[in-house]
């Protein structure tokens, strides 16, 4: 039986994605649990309308993306931190720390879930950091950790 997923089901497939499973998986498991629809002519042509919907969304994302990209690379974060006379920091540097300096500096939100830093912040000195903005979408931003 072919079936459109409305949602993402583990083992089977994503949100959207046209599958064909056994009849009696999908009438007593995922139809009724609205995990899933018939597919038949006018699901499909739902299903078309909404990737090209989800199609313009996703340029008109990337095309904002894109801006806030260059941004992002063309811009060098300095980061305070409490240092000791030797240039060691007391404790590391944090991805809080790097989003709060992004949002002083370049008035743009980061969340501090998409940011990756290098092994150890623990020093003065320049690093990079990885960003991700979108699923396809990474950008690398550099930082430099001063004393306060």
């Amino acid at each position: 039986m072919d079936l459109i997923l409305l949602q993402d089901v583990e083992k089977l497939g994503r949100e959207n994605e046209l599958v064909k499973v056994r009849s009696g998986f999908a009438r007593n498991y995922l139809i009724p649990r609205k995990l899933a629809v018939v597919a038949d002519q006018g699901q499909k042509k739902m299903l078309d309308e909404r990737m090209k919907q989800e199609s313009r969304r996703e340029e008109r994302l990337l095309k904002q993306i894109s801006t806030v990209v260059e941004s992002l690379k063309n811009t060098k974060y300095i980061v305070g931190a409490k240092t000791g006379t030797s240039g060691k920091i007391f404790g590391s540097v944090t991805t809080i720390q790097l989003a709060h300096a992004i949002k002083k500096q370049s008035n743009l939100s980061v969340d501090r879930k998409k940011i990756t830093l290098p092994d150890d912040v623990s020093m003065l000195g320049e690093y990079k950091a990885n960003i991700s903005l979108h699923k396809d979408v990474n950008v690398e931003v550099a930082f430099e950790v001063v004393s306060e």
